[in-house]
């Protein structure tokens, strides 16, 4: 009996030594495994987080980028006057402006409308489009359409303007000859309450028109 216990004894001890081993190998497969799951987190993280911020960057650097042959205006006053001012450029693409704006929420005017108005419209964040005679019908009803889908915006006439189609934004403003130029519908996607807009959010109903 002796004996046999010592050989059982021995027997069991070498069956936990073996499974200690086994539990071993287990653990070690696993740091490995749990190690290489997390380094492809790490890894994908940081490309993902690369082409976001790429993604990101070159976003802003688009939306950044003046539209092809538009001109800017820098520094343009913002007071609030009762009386006409004389805009360096015409249609007025900022400066002092009328107490009142012009009612902006995709109106579109058949008649001349005041220039101080108009431009408390842009500070709002207002797109305005401006035609002179030179302007053909179709182009005027394919901008009337597109203003009056479009918050934010208004079009009136403007006789004295020096291109068919004027678009205006505060500070920026682009003269085109058709409504089909692509540069219209990029007009409008960067400066209807656009970055260049001094007060975001502001009202374009409860004007003037």
């Amino acid at each position: 009996m002796g004996a046999n216990s010592k050989a059982q004894k021995a027997a069991r001890r070498a069956r936990i030594e073996e499974m200690r081993r086994a539990e071993q190998k287990r653990e070690r497969r696993n740091k490995i495994i749990a190690i290489g799951a997390s380094t492809a987190i790490v890894a994908g993280i940081a490309v993902g987080g690369w082409y976001l911020l790429d993604s990101a960057n070159d976003k802003e650097k688009a939306q950044a980028a003046p539209v092809r042959g538009e001109q800017t205006w820098p520094d343009l006053g913002r007071t609030h006057v009762d009386k006409a001012v004389a805009y360096p450029m015409h249609p007025p693409a900022g400066g002092n402006h009328a107490p009142v704006w012009q009612n902006c929420n995709g109106n579109v005017y058949d008649q001349a409308i005041k220039d101080e108005n108009a431009v408390h419209s842009l500070e709002h964040g207002a797109v305005w489009v401006a035609y002179n005679d030179k302007a053909t019908a179709a182009d005027i009803q394919t901008l009337s359409q597109r203003v009056s889908k479009t918050p934010y915006t208004l079009m009136s006439p403007y006789k004295s303007e020096s291109s068919p189609i004027t678009l205006t934004a505060w500070g920026h403003q682009l003269k085109v000859n058709k409504a089909s130029d692509a540069r219209v519908a990029e007009f409008f996607d960067k400066y209807v309450q656009g970055p260049q807009t001094p007060e975001p959010g502001a009202a374009c109903t409860g004007g003037i028109g």
